[in-house]
């Protein structure tokens, strides 16, 4: 299955790290609606946001543990193409998100995570069968800290995404860690489809380095193209 977006860059915060964003190549932008994040926006900087992007990026806003009907109205007067859900949301949560199609972020840590993971998204399948407006789109594999929801820095153990990836029915994002230098390699050690960075392109935690952005998504963009090109040798 085909992922929603590629390459994704998380927790922009201002106008001139949005206008990085869009003339770099990245298909998708990741907007912070959680207050404690450093990346974290309010409805008006989101606004501004907003209008920088063309329709060729995908606008994602990103939740954590918040009331369904302010995700749906925030999702509705933005427009976001997809709601990213980082929380400790139940699976019968996403029964309620119907503004946007949803990408479920779930957290892996060293025990039990695959079991765990697979566990999830098959009762956010079963919830969301309730209700037709609802659609889990892709899962988001992050690495599990205890003290966060994401944007911590820490990779992802490469075994646990392939397996997890090899059990869904879904499409998966790569985050956890990647960076300009390590994105090209852990694309080809896990095959991932699309990836997903915030801290890994910043200076200080909330403030983009435009040329680390620039070259993440120079290198995520020659791994997968390499990767295709692969793919097409072996048929």
């Amino acid at each position: 299955m085909t992922s929603p977006f590629q390459i994704k860059i998380c927790g922009v915060t201002t106008v001139a790290d949005a206008r990085v964003v869009q003339q770099s190549g990245a298909d998708a932008v990741g907007l912070n609606f959680y207050a404690p994040s450093p990346r974290s926006v309010d409805l008006e900087q989101a606004q501004r946001l907003r209008a920088c992007f063309s329709a060729d990026v995908a606008v994602v806003g990103l939740f954590v543990n918040a009331p369904a009907e302010e995700v749906n109205k925030i999702a509705e007067q933005l427009q976001l193409d997809y709601i990213q859900l980082h929380g400790d949301e139940p699976p019968e949560y996403l029964a309620d998100i119907t503004a946007a199609p949803v990408v479920r972020a779930l957290r892996c840590g060293p025990e039990r995570a695959v079991a765990s993971a697979v566990d999830y998204v098959e009762r956010c399948i079963a919830s969301e069968q309730k209700n037709s407006k609802s659609s889990l789109r892709a899962v988001l594999l992050d690495a599990y800290l205890p003290d966060k929801y994401g944007g911590g820095g820490k990779r992802l153990a490469a075994s646990t995404f392939i397996e997890i990836t090899r059990q869904l029915h879904l499409p998966t994002i790569l985050a956890g860690g990647l960076t300009p230098e390590n994105v090209a390699g852990a694309i080809a050690l896990t095959g991932a489809q699309a990836v997903d960075t915030a801290s890994g392109v910043e200076c200080a935690p909330g403030e983009k380095d435009s040329q680390r952005l620039t070259q993440f998504v120079e290198a995520a963009r020659r791994a997968f193209q390499n990767t295709a090109s692969l793919g097409s040798a072996k048929k």
